[in-house]
């Protein structure tokens, strides 16, 4: 009878590694589960901590005072930096919506003040707008050489303008008073006017006037403002120098000025010009407007 055999080398090795890689494998769970845990725990705890950096401290105090308490000690703080960077966007927001409640303050404070100066919103029914167009009855268009009115200004004032929508001329919600035109609404104006010299040779003109009228001389154009002052205001003045030829058969300028000014309720304007007695009314070459822009 032969004796019982032993487990042979093949066998107890297999059985070795089989160990090994169940131990291996229970420590590999092990270290994981373990592992998990651990990291689970420090995210309840940074979470917990981190809504501590905002209910821990008022943060309306903290916000007042968020220039004055920056150091370096603080800066290293995780949880102060969460709460100095929620205080600066904050401060932001909140200096945003200030500026946007001032910007509409000013508004409607700016809106009510035109409305009792005498402005009024406009509308597109309630149009401000002149344009005057020469009248060729020159002699009655200009005013006398002497005027012995107090608020006369520079110049030959022109009183009589064509206005009654012959050619290019009308009036929308302006009135003409002997030449001037009557503001109804305090505001920017744009104010434009052009005046046409022309000298003709005629024999039959007296030798001093024609000797006069040769001679260089500057042709200027004048436009006032009225107002409750007792002296016309001067807006604007152009002006240039002529010198007619002899052997021409006549000479011709123009003056054009404009500009943007600021008019009040009731004030008037109105063109004055030099030499009136060279002036030529052409409807088309003469003429003086506004409108409120």
């Amino acid at each position: 009878m032969l004796p019982a055999a032993g487990p042979s080398p093949g066998q107890t090795c297999g059985v070795v590694v089989v160990a090994a890689v169940l131990l291996q494998s229970v420590c590999v769970a092990v270290t994981f589960l373990y592992f998990t845990n651990e990291l689970k725990q420090l995210r309840d705890t940074y979470s917990k901590s981190g809504i501590a950096c905002l209910t821990g401290e008022e943060m309306g105090n903290f916000i007042q005072n968020l220039d004055l308490i920056e150091n370096e000690d603080r800066a290293a703080d995780p949880c102060w930096q969460v709460k100095w960077h929620l205080g600066k966007l904050i401060k932001k927001m909140m200096s945003r919506s200030y500026e946007e409640n001032t910007s509409a303050v000013n508004a409607e404070r700016a809106l009510t003040l035109s409305h009792t100066e005498g402005q009024q919103p406009r509308t597109p029914g309630s149009r401000i707008a002149a344009h005057l167009t020469g009248n060729n009855n020159r002699k009655s268009s200009l005013s006398p050489r002497i005027d012995s009115s107090p608020r006369r200004g520079s110049g030959q004032k022109i009183n009589n303008w064509e206005s009654s929508r012959k050619g290019h001329s009308f009036l929308y919600n302006v009135d003409l008073r002997n030449g001037e035109l009557v503001i109804p609404q305090t505001g920017f104006y744009y104010i434009y006017s052009q005046t046409y010299f022309r000298f003709r040779e005629n024999e039959n003109e007296d030798s001093d006037l024609l000797a006069q009228i040769r001679n260089p001389k500057q042709l200027v154009q004048y436009i006032y403002k009225l107002t409750n002052y007792p002296e016309p205001i001067l807006l604007m003045k152009s002006a240039r120098t002529s010198c007619w030829s002899k052997k021409a058969e006549y000479g011709l300028y123009s003056i054009y000025q404009g500009g943007v000014f600021q008019l009040k309720r009731d004030d008037r304007i109105f063109v004055s010009v030099s030499n009136g007695d060279i002036v030529d009314m052409d409807k088309e070459a003469s003429f003086f407007g506004a409108f409120m822009i």
